[in-house]
């Protein structure tokens, strides 16, 4: 199967003052098309870190990253966000909706950003697929913390996304709805192919992922599928 991430050697440092934190260390990995993937670990083993360098959101120090057949470090800033907008979708802990948009509006807004025709009717369309189709003209401070998700689930599947990332997605819900938010998650990954490749400390929403990679103090200490957790 093709390969649509390729991380290689990748090392990742930040400077304190005087001191030097390697939060990223020599850490190698593929993920294949269509295959859906976990990256856990403690608080401060480098997850988050590790998710966003490999959306093109912030640079390595040393290694690679090949991301839907682009080598992430030889593309500018422009070009990282226009890979991104084609190619990537994203869910985050804290849903990261616009205050001042409708529930379609925040769903649509990537798409009208891409002139795509009739992006409210696929937008509705989306809102009905996750069971908010009659709550579409409300605002997020309308919304409960689970609907809000949903709709941030919506939003990140818009653009039919070649590859989803998502950080600690039901890391703010409680556990009924946060089984919910995981059902639709991967329903709508199967229902259009998309890879999908989830930071999460939740092992039980890991081990539905075919694979999981676990990292601790910046290094991985396994990479295995999920069914032998």
């Amino acid at each position: 199967m093709a390969k649509i991430l390729e991380v290689n050697n990748l090392g990742k440092t930040y400077s304190s003052g005087n001191k030097t934190l390697k939060v990223l260390d020599n850490i190698s990995f593929k993920v294949e098309k269509g295959e859906s993937f976990a990256i856990v670990g403690p608080s401060g083993s480098g997850k988050t870190t590790l998710l966003g360098l490999c959306a093109g959101l912030d640079r390595a120090d040393s290694g690679s990253i090949n991301l839907c057949g682009q080598n992430l470090e030889k593309l500018n800033e422009d070009g990282r966000a226009l890979l991104r907008n084609r190619n990537v979708g994203f869910v985050f802990q804290d849903f990261q909706l616009l205050p001042t948009l409708t529930a379609l509006e925040n769903v649509a807004v990537p798409l009208e950003l891409q002139s795509v025709k009739n992006a409210s009717k696929y937008g509705m369309e989306l809102l009905e697929k996750v069971g908010l189709a009659d709550r579409f003209h409300h605002y997020p401070s309308q919304l409960s913390g689970g609907e809000q998700q949903r709709v941030a689930l919506a939003r990140a599947f818009s653009n039919k996304p070649e590859v989803l990332f998502a950080d600690e997605p039901t890391g703010n819900l409680d556990a009924e709805t946060g089984e919910k938010v995981e059902q639709l998650l991967f329903d709508l990954n199967k229902d259009l192919g998309t890879t999908l490749i989830i930071v999460t400390h939740d092992i039980e929403l890991a081990q539905k992922t075919g694979r999981i990679l676990k990292l601790k103090g910046g290094r991985i200490i396994s990479n295995t599928s999920a069914h032998k957790w």
